[in-house]
């Protein structure tokens, strides 16, 4: 049989057999004989056969694909190729993800990673090269363009006009060399040897500026100057890149005393003085040509935060700072070989001068500014227009704005009015040094709208530069104890007994009990180490009494009090957790305590006071100033709450002789709370009507140190308490006698609350236990055991027989009805109108 005929036989078997090598081939058909012929004939008939099995593969391959040759293919050549064809169709993804893998490899080649990244810099280098070739070193700001400032009051009447820009330029010759060593010590020690960039802080503050971090970025001598002296304060990266080609184009074109003299002139150091020379007479009374290095390290070093590091009115953390960057620039001067280490080591802080406050500024007037410039400043930076506090201060004092304050004209008059006749016209140092170091301040604000409607910043800003309105570096006292009450209500809070805190909880008013349930150990003083034995939180309001409310803080959480007292308006991010904030320890200003309390008036939705109404200049936003959204802080319930007790303290406790009995009043609702710090270097009332709340804060300060002293023995009227000033006293004579003059209407409390002596129609049953009374828990009625004899003089009594609204300790409801009086007794010892000392 022929290789065509097996093979034909093999297809029809269904198999095919397996291949045989070309050498079997041969042997199978060649003769036995062996010849040229036999030769011949068998290549001949290998190549015949060959060529047929080929035409033979060939039309079975090409019958099976087209139909046209019905014969199967089979054997291993055909299950081969039904395998191929079956995995050309499951595996058609493999054959993608290998095209496109082949398709990333033949885009992303190094070569044209490589040539990408070439191309790149080479746009980039030359857009830089085009940008610095397009763009010139533009003309200066000149101090032609500055412009006054123009302050109204709330009806548009003018109140001052301030612009007149405190600056005179001098020669660098003119200039110690020592001192400018300072600037360059302070700022850029390189200066001298850079070519007038920062490029990493460059790159750091576009960066930052493109994240929207704000100004973050460092920068030179040259770059500040620039900045200052040709751009503007605006934080974006055209402004950056602007900055970093005239740096390098002015570096170029001028020397480097001429940069550096650009630098000092053009800077502001705060106090209003641009440029070195004003610095110089606003800070030490004297020409730029006779600064010291001292002088000259105080100076370099302020011009990073001009405001915060004021020597006068520096916190004690800006103090530090300010004292550490002053160390900074001397030993870096030291370091750079400008100063002899001998001399340094014997160099001490050279404290600033007092400020000498600009002509049209006296009496109240520089306050009012200075308070609505710092207002204005902080909304330019929140509005975007400025990097920062420093430099929108700056822009403030270029000028050119139009500032309406929200100051009513009669009521700040009256304002003024009211701490002459009550406190200042009966000081006089001459006879009493103490007299010298009485400074007042006081605030007033709608609690409707946060509008700051009067402001007493002191004896008067040429005298005195620091406001005292809104200063924060004095204790706040009991009238931080409503903040602690409201925490309570707010977050429902308990005893340690587990009974929920109301106006009647039963607290033991024992002086120097320790508290209960802290870690850290406290056990506050009442006044006169006063006893008080059981008394309601009511009584405990009324009378300040320290140890009720210390145990009330722990009960609450002092991290809570806090809490709400950061919602209510007061500065808590530095304070600790401590049972002894709750004596009011902390730093608080009379604006704060104005905004704590408006929130409270408020129904507890949050009041912000605003001393700015609009402010408008044609080359920035214009800034209006908008009723407080109100959102809502704590609850109203608790508020009102608070508002309710807060009534018992004007009736019938530290406030009664000079509220309650002050014959304007005429049953004008009132609450409010006084406060008399540790030693006695403060004293506070903060009370409200429902249309008005007033802070008023006196505050003990050395006349020549400004170290804080006692107030004890000023006007030398007082013969209670061996002299000292409470609350009760000073504080809340001069709230009244404003207060009731600029009301010119009886409104009333409108108070969703069933609690308190506002609304108190009958003596209360008070809760269980106290939290952590060790006498018995119970208590039949609202009577408070007396530990002492009663006096009469703390028997209280109405002294306006027509008018049923005064009766104290009735508890008045929201309608004003007359109601039956509380028959509490009211709990012992010596007569006391002016509450306790430690934080009372």
């Amino acid at each position: 049989m022929g290789r065509a005929e097996e093979r034909r036989a093999r297809q029809r078997g269904g198999r095919r057999a397996a291949p045989r090598n070309r050498s079997a081939e041969t042997e199978s058909v060649a003769p036995t004989a062996a010849g040229p012929e036999t030769g011949s004939g068998t290549r001949t008939g290998t190549r015949t056969e060959t060529r047929s099995e080929t035409r033979s593969e060939t039309r079975s391959e090409s019958g099976s694909e087209s139909g046209s040759d019905s014969r199967p293919e089979t054997g291993g050549r055909a299950a081969a190729r039904r395998g191929a064809k079956k995995s050309g169709k499951a595996g058609k993804g493999g054959k993608a993800g290998k095209k496109d893998k082949s398709l990333i490899r033949r885009i992303f080649t190094w070569k044209k990673i490589l040539g990408t990244f070439l191309g790149l810099t080479v746009a980039v280098i030359g857009g830089l090269v085009w940008l610095y070739m397009s763009t010139p070193i533009p003309k200066g700001n000149p101090d032609a363009d500055l412009q006054s400032n123009v302050y109204k009051y709330g009806n548009g009447a003018i109140l001052a006009r301030d612009g007149d820009v405190n600056r005179e330029n001098v020669d660098l010759s003119k200039v110690p060399k020592e001192v400018q060593h300072t600037f360059v010590a302070a700022e850029n020690k390189t200066f001298y040897g850079d070519n007038g960039v920062d490029l990493k802080g460059t790159a750091r503050g576009v960066l930052n500026t493109l994240m929207g971090k704000g100004a973050q970025g460092g920068s030179t001598i040259t770059q500040q100057y620039v900045k200052n002296y040709y751009l503007t304060q605006e934080q974006t990266v055209t402004r950056k890149l602007k900055e970093l080609v005239i740096s390098l184009k002015l570096d170029r074109e001028q020397s480097k005393d001429y940069i550096l003299a650009g630098y000092i002139n053009t800077s502001y150091y705060g106090r209003g003085a641009y440029g070195i020379q004003a610095a110089a007479q606003a800070y030490y009374r004297v020409d730029a040509d006779q600064l010291n290095v001292e002088q000259g390290a105080y100076l370099a070093a302020l011009l990073q935060a001009p405001s915060q590091y004021d020597w006068t009115s520096a916190s004690d953390t800006g103090k530090r700072l300010v004292t550490a960057r002053w160390n900074y620039v001397l030993d870096n001067m030291v370091g750079q070989d400008w100063l002899d280490k001998s001399k340094r080591d014997a160099m001490t802080f050279p404290v600033p001068k007092d400020p000498k406050a600009a002509p049209g500024k006296e009496g109240q007037v520089g306050y009012l500014v200075d308070a609505a410039n710092a207002e204005l400043a902080r909304q330019l930076v929140a509005n975007g227009t400025a990097d920062d506090f420093e430099a929108a201060t700056a822009l403030v004092s270029k000028g050119g704005w139009n500032i309406q304050l929200n100051i009513d004209k009669g009521k700040q008059k009256a304002l003024e009015t009211s701490v002459k006749d009550q406190l200042t016209s009966k000081l006089d140092k001459k006879k009493r040094s103490v007299d010298g170091d009485v400074q007042a301040g006081a605030v007033s604000v709608n609690p409707k709208t946060g509008a700051v409607e009067a402001m007493y910043g002191g004896v008067g800003y040429t005298e005195h530069y620091l406001n005292n309105a809104t200063r924060a570096d004095y204790q706040p006292a009991s009238t931080f104890k409503p903040v602690i009450l409201a925490a309570a209500f707010d977050k429902n809070a308990v005893t340690q007994d587990d009974d929920k805190i109301t106006a009647n909880t039963i607290y033991d008013g024992t002086s120097k009990r320790p508290v209960v349930g802290s870690d850290i150990g406290f056990a506050p003083e009442n006044e006169d180490d006063q006893d008080y034995g059981d008394v309601t939180v009511q009584t405990a309001l009324n009378k300040s009494i320290n140890s009720v409310f210390a145990q009330m803080g722990v009960d609450v959480g002092m991290d809570k009090v806090l809490q709400v007292a950061d919602q209510l308006g007061m500065d808590t991010k530095d304070l600790k957790a401590v049972p002894a904030q709750t004596l009011g320890t902390m730093g608080a200003s009379p604006l704060q305590m104005a905004g704590v309390y408006a929130t409270l008036d408020n129904h507890g939705k949050q009041v912000t006071p605003a001393i700015i109404k609009s402010a408008e200049n044609s080359l920035y936003p214009s800034f209006k100033h908008t009723p407080p959204v109100g959102e809502q802080v704590i609850s109203r319930e608790a508020a009102d709450s608070v508002t309710s007790i807060l009534t018992g303290v004007v009736d019938d406790g530290t406030a009664k002789k000079s509220v309650r009995d002050n014959p304007l009043r005429k049953g004008q609702k009132v609450a409010g709370k006084t406060g008399t710090s540790d030693n006695n270097k403060s004293a506070w009332f903060t009370g409200y009507t429902p249309d008005l709340v007033t802070s008023v804060g006196l505050f003990g300060e050395d006349a020549k140190t400004h170290a804080q002293v006692p107030l004890t023995g000023a006007t030398g009227l007082i013969s209670e308490g061996g002299g000292r000033i409470n609350g009760g006293g000073y504080p809340a004579q001069i709230w009244a006698a404003y207060t009731f003059g600029v009301s010119t209407k009886v409104s009333k409390f409108d108070l969703e609350t069933d609690q308190g002596a506002a609304v108190q129609t009958a003596s209360p049953s008070p809760t269980t236990s106290p939290s952590p009374s060790t006498s018995p828990s119970a208590k039949p009625s609202n009577t408070v055991k007396p530990t002492d004899t009663v006096t009469p003089t703390d028997t209280v009594t109405p002294t306006d027989t027509t008018t049923p609204t005064d009766t104290p300790t009735t508890g008045l409801p929201t309608d004003g009805t007359p109601t039956t009086p509380n028959t509490q007794t009211p709990s012992t010892g010596p007569a006391n109108t002016d509450g306790p000392l430690l934080g009372q």
